[in-house]
């Protein structure tokens, strides 16, 4: 009889294998167990042991707590179509910032916030932002120096930055207009 764990487990294990674009014959190869258990445990006709999940984890390149993890049950998806993301008045917002608001998700404990920022024109050097989390910027268009602490760089479109938020940021001087960039921004949820 199928136990509903080693269903689950078995159902990640070829969810993960079948997403690294591996067959099943090169994951038994590579992890040390033949491809008939492979088989099984995938089929989660078998629970599989500590030991045999730390192979096929080695095998995959993920850690074991992944073969855990309820991805069936998972069912955030956001689509937004160009032109589309919700504009957002932020709470004390710097003026001439618009914000769009690219896409959001309402299960997990990460928050995460994609943002399309957009200097308009008259907007002012702003290097005074401070808030929890880790932020990722990817410039899109003009130059700029941003500041972060005490450092500052000069990025222009292509260019990324990633930094702990908890620090000063912001940018310190736009040298090339218009200005446009994604951010987003990723915290921990309560």
């Amino acid at each position: 009889m199928r136990s509903l764990s080693a269903a689950r487990i078995g159902a990640q294990v070829r969810a993960l294998r079948m997403a690294a674009g591996v067959s099943a014959g090169q994951l038994a190869l590579v992890s040390g167990i033949s491809s008939s258990m492979l088989s099984r445990i995938e089929r989660g006709l078998v629970s599989p042991s500590v030991e045999t999940l730390e192979r096929l984890a080695q095998g995959l390149h993920v850690p074991v707590s992944r073969f855990f993890s309820d991805q069936a049950r998972r069912t955030d998806f956001c689509h937004v179509r160009a032109g589309r993301g919700v504009l957002v008045d932020r709470i004390g917002a710097v003026a001439d910032y618009r914000y769009a608001l690219l896409g959001h998700l309402l299960s997990g404990n990460l928050f995460v916030e994609p943002y399309l920022v957009t200097l308009l024109p008259g907007a002012d050097p702003y290097a005074a932002f401070q808030h929890p989390g880790l932020k990722f910027l990817y410039f899109l268009s003009g130059e700029v120096s941003y500041r972060y602490g005490a450092k500052v760089v000069r990025v222009r479109a292509g260019d990324s930055l990633l930094f702990d938020a908890t620090a000063l940021h912001g940018i310190e001087a736009i040298q090339v207009q218009p200005v446009s960039y994604l951010s987003v921004v990723f915290t921990l949820r309560e």
